[in-house]
């Protein structure tokens, strides 16, 4: 049997295991191993097998905190998530049934909480004008770098005015899930492309208009990072804003080039996040499957030194 590790109250994704263990029973008994006794069911280009997930939780008292819509499928660009906000009815019926089949496993695991990502503006100009200022800004140069950060904000103030009726989709879509399932929580997070539907102000509007339906914020430090280095709202403008309906983090550190890093190796503020996420907040460690347990490890204990 394997060892127990040292406990910690931190969750790990099960996107951190990419194709190195296929079935959940290895991945909590390599959890505890670690020291975490919690896990939150990731995105993986190779969905996870569930059997023996009863056994596994009866011999290590592991539990699952939150699931990702599209834990279930390959890990594509177009998640079931992305597309609840599609002005396309029948895709947007799809991504429904996907959503709940996310959310009655959920309930089966006894999760609390559905996350469901980022959606993209579905226009492909603006797909095409979102990867060329991605390009642009990791080429220029520090004299140039207002300049593409201004493009980038004009841009995507674009994106807020064409996405208008896709976010409108997109809350009735979640208005929809929670009266069929009000027992289980579901959170939204922000996506990274600049043609991302919920920006900013699209995410107050969204969780304004779905204040009364238990429907709460989901951050993700590494995500939030890249976009504040783009001249975006940074990190302090999102935690201070939506830290009072945060139901849970996604701990991954970023630099302008990287994403997905281990925290500790990267440039994000965790002292901060630390500050503003609630005792009752789930603290999920995600980062890129390339990195192994020791660096998961190293991360954890930077992550404990800094309050969490």
């Amino acid at each position: 049997m394997t060892q127990p590790g040292i406990p910690n109250e931190l969750v790990l994704s099960t996107s951190c295991y990419g194709p190195r263990l296929r079935k959940i029973e290895d991945q909590a008994f390599s959890a505890v191993a670690m020291g975490f006794r919690r896990l939150e069911l990731g995105l993986n280009d190779h969905p996870v097998d569930l059997h023996g997930w009863e056994d596994s939780t009866r011999e290590t008292g592991i539990r699952v905190d939150s699931i990702v819509v599209g834990t279930l499928n390959p890990r594509s660009e177009n998640m079931s998530g992305s597309l609840l906000g599609s002005s396309d009815p029948e895709s947007r019926e799809r991504a429904l049934n996907s959503t709940r089949r996310h959310i009655r496993l959920a309930q089966q695991l006894k999760a609390p909480v559905v996350v469901v990502r980022g959606c993209a503006v579905e226009d492909p100009r603006l797909a095409t004008e979102a990867a060329e200022l991605t390009a642009l800004l990791e080429d220029a140069c520090d004299d140039d770098i207002e300049k593409v950060q201004e493009k980038i904000r004009a841009f995507v103030h674009k994106v807020q005015k064409r996405g208008h009726k896709q976010l409108e989709h997109f809350c009735r879509s979640l208005h929809t899930l929670r009266r069929e399932f009000p027992e289980t929580r579901m959170a939204v997070e922000p996506g990274l492309l600049f043609n991302d539907l919920l920006n900013f102000e699209a995410m107050q509007w969204t969780l304004d208009d779905l204040a009364n339906q238990a429907v709460g914020y989901w951050h993700d430090t590494g995500r939030i990072h890249q976009r504040g280095i783009a001249g975006l709202p940074n990190q302090g403008d999102w935690l201070d804003t939506f830290a009072g309906r945060m139901f849970g983090v996604h701990l991954q550190d970023a630099t302008h080039e990287e994403a997905e890093l281990p925290p500790g190796q990267g440039e994000v503020d965790f002292k901060l996040v630390a500050e503003y996420t609630p005792t009752e907040a789930a603290r999920v460690v995600e980062v890129n499957p390339r990195h192994g347990r020791a660096e998961v490890l190293a991360s954890v204990q930077f992550l404990v030194d800094r309050k969490f």
